[in-house]
Parts: C-alpha cells; sequence; structure tokens
C-alpha cells in the first residue's frame, strides 16, 4: 500500500517503536531511540556503531525532518534523544517540556550549498542577485519544505537575502526533508537543488554548483537533548559519546563542523 508522504516519518517510528515493544523479555537490553535530522544518516549510523563497537546495545536510529520528529515528540513519543537541524525545533520542544535542559548542546554546524547532477558543469556564484532563474532553465529548483524544514528555511532565507527568491518561488519543489530535494537531482527530476554540504558528499550522482555565504542566513546549527520521555539507561552515556573526540572524529569525516 501507498501511504501519504506526510505518514512517512511517523510510519519509521512506528515501525521502529514495534520492533522494540515485539523484542522478547530475554532478548540483550535495547540501546537508546535516537530521532535525528535527515542529514545526518551516515554520520550518526557510523557513531552508532562505533559506540556499539565498545560493547553497548547498538542504539536505534530514526531519521526525518526535523519537523516531523519534532511533532512525534511533542505527541509523546517514547524516544530518548533528539538532533534537530535546527534551534527552532529544540526551542519549541524546550518550551513544551519534552527535554531536559541542562542536557542540550549545540553538537555540529554546516553549510549550505547549490548542488546539480553530477555531469552538469554548472557553476555559480549566490551573491545578490545572482542568475539561479536563468540557471534552472524550464525545471524545478528543489529543496526541502521552506514552510517548516530547517534546510529549506535556510534556503528560503538565504534566497531572500540574496534577492532572488521572488524570481524562482514558482518553481519551487518542496520536498519533506533534505535527502529527498538531494535525490530528486541525483536521479535527474530537478537541474538544481538546495542542500546541505555534508549531503552533497554523501551523494556522488550530485556536486556542488555554488555554496551560499554563510551571512545569507541563520548559522546552521545541530543541538542535541535528552528528551524528557527517555527511558534507557544508555541514553545519557551515549550522548555524552556524541560530545566526545572519537565521535567528533567521525562527524568530521563526514563534512561536519564540530562545535
Amino acid at each position: 500500500m501507498a501511504y501519504p508522504s506526510f505518514l512517512r516519518p511517523f510510519l519509521v517510528w512506528f515501525s521502529a517503536l514495534a520492533l522494540l515493544v515485539a523484542a522478547p523479555a530475554q532478548a540483550e537490553p535495547r540501546g537508546p531511540l535516537v530521532l535525528a535530522a535527515a542529514s545526518l544518516q551516515e554520520a550518526m549510523t557510523a557513531a552508532a556503531e562505533a559506540w556499539a563497537h565498545h560493547g553497548h546495545p547498538r542504539p536505534v536510529l530514526s531519521f526525518a525532518a526535523s519537523s516531523a520528529l519534532a511533532r512525534q515528540i511533542a505527541a509523546g513519543a517514547p524516544a530518548d534523544l533528539f538532533v534537530s537541524a535546527d534551534q527552532e525545533w529544540m526551542d519549541t520542544l524546550a518550551q513544551a517540556g519534552r527535554i531536559v535542559p541542562a542536557t542540550r548542546v549545540a553538537l555540529l554546524s554546516g553549510s549550505l550549498v547549490l548542488v546539480a547532477p553530477a555531469a552538469h558543469p554548472l557553476h555559480l556564484d549566490p551573491r545578490p542577485g545572482f542568475a539561479l532563474a536563468a540557471a534552472l532553465g524550464t525545471g524545478k529548483l528543489a529543496m526541502a519544505d521552506p514552510a517548516a524544514v530547517p534546510a529549506g528555511r535556510y534556503g528560503k532565507e538565504a534566497l531572500v537575502s540574496l534577492r532572488v527568491w521572488d524570481q524562482v518561488s514558482g518553481r519551487v519543489v518542496r520536498a519533506e526533508n533534505v535527502r529527498a530535494a538531494l535525490a530528486l537531482v541525483a536521479h535527474g527530476a530537478a537541474p538544481l537543488g538546495i542542500v546541505y554540504a555534508t549531503d552533497a558528499m554523501a551523494e556522488p550522482a550530485v556536486r556542488i554548483a555554488g555554496v551560499f555565504p554563510a551571512g545569507s542566513h541563520a548559522p546552521i546549527i545541530y543541538p542535541l537533548a535528552r528528551l524528557t520521555a527517555s527511558t534507557s539507561p544508555d541514553a545519557e552515556p551515549f550522548r555524552r559519546f556524541l560530545l566526545s573526540g572519537e565521535a567528533r572524529a567521525i562527524f568530521r569525516h563526514y563534512g561536519f563542523v564540530t562545535r
């Protein structure tokens, strides 16, 4: 059965939860359930594997747009840790009493780029009034939904700042998360997309066509916090591991800037 796109992040979480509750009583203790921004897939998976290599139960990871994950948490999802792609969604959960304030920390930061299919020789210099509309030709601009998803909000902010949003706003394909936007470019469905530099690194079918000036959008910061609903005894130790030198080296390997 095909499910509507807005339900997919919830189905991912329900699937993860079903695996946890269906486990037999004699099974080994599970690792913490971590809800993390879609752009962290490779890096967080590698960090979880490193943690498990030290003899700990492997964390259960669920990736989706930060907006979708935050809504799940606000609705009472029994997860242990949350890593958002922006401060705003973490602020929302803090105001709702869903995170342990003392555990909140800025974990990572990154940059925003334009990507094109790997075989496309296009190069753009994102600055005020740059020729984005002309570069699109008759195609669309792929980006995460700027109404809610952090990557989309950063992208719209940058395009507004550079005075080109009005030229392309009617030609935007609003993807459910940044990896969906990346896939549209990788598969040739869009000639250009706005993603994080780390997403571009993870997809060999695209190339970076331009880098947005840091001052054109709010700083891209990934905050981490333990949730008040957490029950895993490994939640806090794993949170601390993500701040360790070993984990920071993993994140840097995948292109993130550690805080």
